[in-house]
């Protein structure tokens, strides 16, 4: 979970009056989960949060699901024709009650503000550099970042160099795993990143010049709105709800004996899915040890794939930007000789994300256009 955090101005106790040099009231605002019961940051803002002065168009979204037949599937993601900024470039590719997996190019900076009312996101970002601008302050993104942006976080990404994202959304709060968290939410020795591993925003001076658009994302479509004044108008916050970074890159894979089962990857969670990260790691040690993974017959989750760098050990014909899907029902595994292949072998030099749900995916028709249809006859022994 976030930890403790403080920026700018703030009283010294909740709900008191905070005023300026001139004895205006501050505007505080209260962001939580759960109601109540949950996590939560105070802010505190120069204008009413509130004030909306235009309620624009909604623009409707439809995830137009591609029945297909039952079986794996590689696509390479960079087949796909799409540019723009950072909402308009996402092209969704699966999806279910749970969560959203899309990929983004972005060449271009926001020039409105966003809002996810609907699910928290997971940026990961594969190539590119840019800044996340948010109403908590500023976060730098470059390769290897995974940016969380809980939902009603208000953002846009301004691009130094075209950035290239796969994008988890969510319906429940992205978290550290809960096996490496203390019953308190500090992550344990164990774990394979700690809190000195996350960057969380660095504060920025208040911005209150409006109006504004902000567009935010509902389930039914994007809704704008024109507020009055500039969201980022706050001057001080504390709390535990806040988007924050961790890059795959400070990873520090658990290493074994013998073959290391995927949980051991794992990097978040979110109600109905994890999400794991494949990193440069040594090999397993027992001088019989087989280094490539076992076949594994998804019986309770899908698996999703996405590749990033590096020799990818297990599996043939993957390029960067390349994603597997392997529905559950069925085994999947090493390819025929890369078992052998492995054998010996040292060290993993990959890195690649996975998100493994535990409801079946759908599959877009976006997809469907840069499907590989003999992906599933890969495994066929031609010798």
């Amino acid at each position: 979970m976030p930890f403790y955090q403080s920026r700018g101005k703030l009283p010294n106790k909740r709900h008191i009056q905070f005023k300026d040099d001139d004895g205006n009231l501050y505007w505080e605002e209260l962001i939580s989960r759960e109601g109540f019961s949950h996590i939560y940051t105070n802010v505190y803002h120069i204008h009413p949060p509130t004030a909306v002065k235009k309620v624009g168009d909604l623009s409707p979204i439809r995830l137009d699901a591609w029945d297909q037949e039952h079986r794996h599937h590689h696509i390479n993601s960079r087949n796909l024709n799409h540019s723009g900024d950072a909402i308009s470039s996402r092209i969704p590719l699966f999806f279910n009650a749970d969560v959203v997996i899309s990929k983004a190019y972005v060449a271009d900076s926001m020039d409105y503000l966003y809002r996810n009312g609907n699910y928290d996101e997971c940026l990961f970002v594969h190539g590119g550099k840019g800044t996340l601008k948010t109403n908590f302050g500023a976060l730098d993104l470059s390769y290897g970042d995974y940016a969380i942006i809980p939902r009603g976080v208000i953002w846009q990404l301004d691009v130094d160099e075209p950035m290239e994202l796969f994008i988890t959304e969510t319906a429940g709060p992205i978290e550290t795993p809960n096996r490496y968290r203390n019953r308190l939410g500090q992550l344990l020795e164990h774990s394979p990143y700690s809190e000195r591993d996350i960057k969380t925003p660095v504060f920025e001076t208040p911005q209150s010049k409006g109006p504004i658009e902000v567009k935010v994302r509902l389930a039914q479509g994007l809704q704008s709105y024109e507020y009055q004044n500039h969201p980022f108008d706050i001057v001080g916050w504390d709390g535990y709800y806040y988007p924050w970074v961790f890059n795959v890159n400070d990873f520090m894979p658990i290493t074994g004996k013998v073959h290391q089962p995927p949980p051991v990857h794992q990097a978040f969670q979110a109600p109905g899915l994890v999400i794991c990260n494949f990193v440069p790691r040594l090999f397993d040690y027992h001088p019989e040890a087989v280094p490539a993974p076992y076949a594994h017959s998804n019986v309770d989750s899908d698996e999703v794939l996405y590749y990033v760098a590096g020799d990818f050990m297990s599996r043939k014909g993957v390029e960067e930007g390349s994603i597997t899907y392997h529905p559950m029902g069925l085994p999947h595994g090493p390819q025929p000789g890369k078992i052998e292949a492995s054998l010996g072998a040292k060290s993993a030099d990959e890195i690649a994300v996975m998100v493994d749900t535990f409801k079946p995916l759908q599959m877009t028709t976006a997809a469907a256009e840069i499907d590989d249809p003999n992906y599933p006859l890969s495994w066929m022994d031609e010798s």
